[in-house]
């Protein structure tokens, strides 16, 4: 077998393994964003030194 095929072979793992990985990262930024804002509404306005 030369290097070609056996490279296109395993091109499904290693595409596969990059969209688990994107989405992984992603849903875990979504999720880290969203209780940031959660947090930030418990606040008070005049205790948020960032704004």
């Amino acid at each position: 077998m030369s290097a070609g095929v056996i490279a296109m072979e395993d091109a499904g793992f290693i595409i596969g393994s990059y969209v688990l990985t994107f989405a992984v990262i992603a849903g875990f930024t979504w999720r880290v964003l969203r209780g940031g804002r959660r947090l930030a509404d418990r606040i008070d306005d005049d205790d948020k030194y960032w704004t």
